[in-house]
């Protein structure tokens, strides 16, 4: 028979075990940008020499001042602000007019254009580098940061419709209606009703899209030839030349790269927490 003090001791022990598990994943999650942090201020001279050091025996602040003055990373910097901002902004109107369109009305064809979206993320991103670069190219968009937005717009607003429609199926149709009986056009029932009740699903789309154009490689790499154009994961590069590895220098690069997003995030956060959870229950 269960006795109060079993049932406390098993309770402390679920707790216990619960708070455990959740605090080895956050150290697991955040060891590498831990490592990240310690690599930057450790001086050249003794990265190679002390061994595997939880923390180095001195550190320094050289490879953040050469990161920041001697090296084009604050240029790559503002490109890739510019890049993910603007891929963020152009991917959130197209995926909120889209995705509204898609969850309250019903048209010849929309099965089909659901299909082509669908579609177009079963594709390997390798195998499409040629064919958007014969496209790009008699345009005057590659190289460029405009051919990069638009590539990136093109390749997020198909998962950022679909989870943009998650959140309007979430919302009744009664509301638009009732706005609708006293007098307002659709538009301003959506301006008015339904896109502030969607604000947690635009943060979400928001921090998707901007973080995958922060990181994305693969475009920035293939579709920018010059320096002027690209953006910070191809300007990390500029660490790594045919002699070795300059991993103080990336590192503290790396750690400058993380300030943006996290500034993002915690603008967001208000949204974004009640957004990843709305959009997965219809109400």
């Amino acid at each position: 028979m269960s006795t109060p003090g079993n049932s406390a001791l098993r309770k402390t022990v679920y707790w216990g075990t619960h708070y455990l598990m959740i605090a080895a994943f956050v150290v697991f999650a955040l060891f590498p940008l831990y490592w990240l942090l310690k690599v930057s201020v450790t001086p050249n001279d003794i990265l190679y020499t002390e061994g595997v050091r939880m923390w180095p025996s001195r550190t320094t602040w050289d490879n953040y001042t050469f990161v920041m003055t001697q090296s084009n990373f604050p240029h790559y910097f503002m490109n890739s602000v510019i890049v993910s901002g603007s891929t963020a902004f152009f991917t959130c109107i197209i995926a909120a007019v889209t995705g509204y369109a898609f969850s309250r009305f019903r048209f010849r064809g929309k099965i089909i254009i659901v299909a082509l979206m669908l579609i177009t993320q079963m594709f390997p991103l390798v195998m499409l580098i040629a064919p958007i670069f014969r496209i790009l190219a008699p345009l005057g968009l590659t190289d460029s940061l405009t051919g990069l937005i638009i590539v990136y717009t093109a390749f997020n607003v198909p998962f950022a419709t679909f989870l943009m429609q998650s959140f309007f199926d979430g919302i009744p149709k009664d509301l638009e209606e009732a706005a609708m009986i006293d007098g307002n056009t659709r538009f301003e029932a959506f301006r008015r009703i339904i896109l502030p009740l969607t604000l947690p699903g635009i943060a979400a789309t928001l921090g998707f899209v901007f973080t995958a154009a922060w990181s994305e490689l693969l475009f920035a790499l293939m579709l920018v030839s010059s320096e002027s154009a690209s953006t910070f994961p191809v300007g990390l590069l500029s660490f790594v030349s045919k002699f070795g590895v300059d991993f103080g220098q990336m590192m503290a690069a790396g750690v400058l790269a993380l300030i943006p997003a996290c500034a993002f995030f915690l603008l967001i956060q208000r949204y974004l927490v009640q957004g990843l959870t709305a959009g997965a229950v219809k109400g």
